[in-house]
């Protein structure tokens, strides 16, 4: 690999994608060493056009953080789509970049991996331990196939096929759909048009005790960049061959009650709020352990009110709507 490597990040337009750009941006990398399609450009589930594309760009370094993401409602309505989706552009990614020579990649995973009733917090050796959540269990058996994907290239092949499995994110370039949305943009949208609208309470789904924990989408960013450029023996000495994905989480975590609440005040919305218990609340708690990054010197460093209060600011300006 040159001093300057050309660098793939799959999932650029999304919100992940989009913040490892500006973490590598950050690091002094020239826009032209970071190579990019859209989706129109190039759909990741055709195998062919992933290999062409492979072929002709022969990137040095790949970010996967293309995958197809969203809610408990959207993923309740399209199991199908989100199993096959994402295997897909996962088998045909990897394989791809092994193919055409690529050393080193980065698989970006989700906490769904965990089972439902995982010890708290979830460690890297709580995974394939008990039954998955079932409200999302298709897109947590696709990101765990990501995982044994990666590991069985590294074990077959010798390539460096690294992951990481970030706890819920939010933040800039996140999904505010209404109805397909994760907690947070879904809770910021639905605050911000409770606020606009002068109402006096506003409708949170579930009973509001899950404890789920955050991390702004900038740190998982960093730390993307910063597992992926740990030396092999460092990253090797951290984590087993079977056993090689890494958690990335903030380090501690709150009710969906305090969440809404922390909403409302980034939000500046001052009405009640009404807890809809005929919705469901999902896992009871997801809170990961995230003590071997930490033992490899990388933390956190956006807190919930000041990540929340940027976050809005993204989808003020986004929406086009007035604060």
């Amino acid at each position: 690999m040159t001093d300057k490597p050309k660098i793939y990040v799959a999932g650029h337009r999304g919100m992940v994608g989009s913040a490892i750009v500006r973490a590598l941006l950050g690091q002094g990398l020239a826009i032209e060493q970071i190579v990019t399609r859209t989706s129109a450009e190039l759909d990741l589930r055709n195998q062919a056009d992933v290999n062409a594309f492979f072929a002709q760009e022969r990137p040095d370094q790949v970010y996967l953080a293309a995958a197809k993401v969203g809610g408990i409602h959207a993923n309740n309505t399209y199991p199908a789509d989100f199993i096959y989706d994402n295997l897909m552009v996962q088998a045909n990614v990897v394989h791809a970049a092994h193919t055409h020579g690529v050393q080193k990649l980065l698989f970006l995973g989700s906490s769904c991996i965990y089972p439902r009733q995982a010890p708290q917090p979830m460690a890297e050796s709580a995974l394939l331990t008990g039954p998955l959540e079932p409200t999302n269990e298709p897109y947590a058996v696709a990101k765990i196939a990501g995982i044994k994907l990666c590991e069985s290239y590294n074990r077959q092949y010798g390539r460096d096929y690294r992951s990481v499995m970030p706890t819920n994110l939010y933040g800039p370039g996140d999904n505010y759909h209404p109805e397909n949305s994760h907690v947070i943009p879904a809770l910021i949208r639905r605050v911000h048009e409770a606020k606009l609208s002068g109402a006096h309470e506003v409708v949170i789904w579930g009973s509001g005790t899950p404890r789920r924990e955050f991390l702004y989408v900038d740190d998982m960013a960093a730390a993307s960049v910063f597992v992926m450029q740990l030396p092999t023996d460092v990253y090797q000495a951290h984590t087993l061959p079977m056993q090689s994905h890494i958690n990335v989480g903030f380090g501690s975590d709150v009710t969906i009650a305090e969440l809404a609440q922390a909403v409302c005040t980034a939000v500046g919305f001052k009405g009640a709020i009404r807890y809809d218990t005929s919705k469901p609340d999902g896992a009871p708690r997801k809170w990961m352990d995230s003590s071997c990054l930490n033992g490899l010197g990388w933390t956190a460093q956006v807190g919930l009110g000041q990540g929340l209060e940027l976050a809005y600011a993204d989808f003020e300006n986004l929406s086009g709507l007035p604060p």
